[in-house]
C-alpha cells in the first residue's frame, strides 16, 4: 500500500531506487532494499491496484504499476487501452470496478490505514526502516 507521492512532493514511483547506486559505489553485488519486486503480489494506491502476481511478462507488470501510479512520471506513461484491457482482464481495478465512487475512496476504506497498522498487527514482524515511516 503506498501513495503516489511521499511527504514533500516526492514521487513514490521512479525509474531506479538509489540503493542502486549505493551499491555500485560500494561495491555490493545486490542493491541494499528491503523487497524486490519480484515478491510483490499486489500494488495498492488511491488509484487502484494492480494484481502483480497475474502478469504474464515484465512489460505487463510494468503497465500495470504504471496504471495504477497516478500522475507520477511513471503513471502518466500508461497507456488507456493498455489500462482497459488490464481492467476487463481482472490484472487491475480502479475504485469503481470495486463497487467504489472515485469520490468516497479513502483509507477508510481500508483494513489497514497505514503501514502503522501493518506494523502493529504484525506483532513487530514488520519493522520497517525509519526511512520509510511516516509517523
Amino acid at each position: 500500500m503506498v501513495e503516489t507521492f511521499q511527504e514533500g512532493g516526492k514521487p513514490t514511483f521512479v525509474e531506479t531506487l538509489d540503493a542502486v547506486e549505493v551499491a555500485k559505489k560500494s561495491g555490493m553485488p545486490l542493491a541494499p532494499i528491503m523487497i524486490y519486486g519480484d515478491d510483490v503480489t499486489h500494488l495498492l494506491t488511491e488509484e487502484g491496484i494492480a494484481y502483480l502476481y497475474k502478469a504474464r511478462s515484465l512489460e505487463e507488470r510494468q503497465a500495470m504499476i504504471a496504471a495504477v501510479a497516478g500522475v507520477t512520471v511513471i503513471g502518466l506513461r500508461h497507456n488507456p487501452k493498455d489500462t482497459a484491457r488490464m481492467r476487463r482482464e481482472g490484472l487491475i481495478a480502479l475504485p469503481e470496478d470495486l463497487g467504489i465512487r472515485r469520490t468516497d475512496a479513502s483509507r477508510e476504506l481500508l483494513a489497514a490505514k497505514s503501514i502503522a497498522d501493518l506494523v502493529q498487527w504484525s506483532g513487530g514482524l514488520y519493522s520497517p526502516p525509519a526511512k520509510f515511516r511516516s509517523w
